[in-house]
């Protein structure tokens, strides 16, 4: 018997990937990469900040996610970050620490009767589950 014996050679290539960090400049105050224009998220805030610019909530999205142009984007970002130290700065004011001085816990009494309540869901001996 002749066996016919077969050479296999496992040839693996290498590839060099090259991975190429594409850059993204940052607009003032961004956060998170910018959205593709057909996210919805990103249509979203678009239109509302179109229809109200008055808009907080829209205001903060689209400066985080950097959809707006430079110009727009550092005017907002100057709008966004004013509202927040006003917010978030400093110390509480006199009426502020008043206010929780003044709010007490109001000490409840729980009174409840012994009273024994018949409500008509006594079951016989005879009765049961089924009969």
């Amino acid at each position: 018997m002749v066996k016919n014996e077969a050479k296999i050679t496992i040839v693996k290539k290498e590839t060099k990937k090259e991975t190429k960090k594409e850059v993204e400049e940052l607009k003032p105050g961004q956060k998170y990469p910018t959205p593709t224009p057909g996210f919805a998220d990103r249509v979203f805030y678009e239109t509302l900040l179109r229809q109200r610019p008055g808009s907080e909530m829209a205001q903060e999205w689209c400066v985080s996610y950097g959809v707006l142009p430079d110009d727009e984007a550092i005017k907002l970002y100057d709008k966004v970050m004013k509202r927040k130290k006003i917010k978030t700065g400093g110390s509480p004011s006199k009426s502020e620490v008043a206010a929780a001085k003044n709010t007490k816990k109001r000490k409840t009494n729980n009174i409840h009767d012994d009273v024994a309540v018949d409500v008509g869901m006594q079951v016989g001996g005879e009765e049961g589950i089924g009969t």
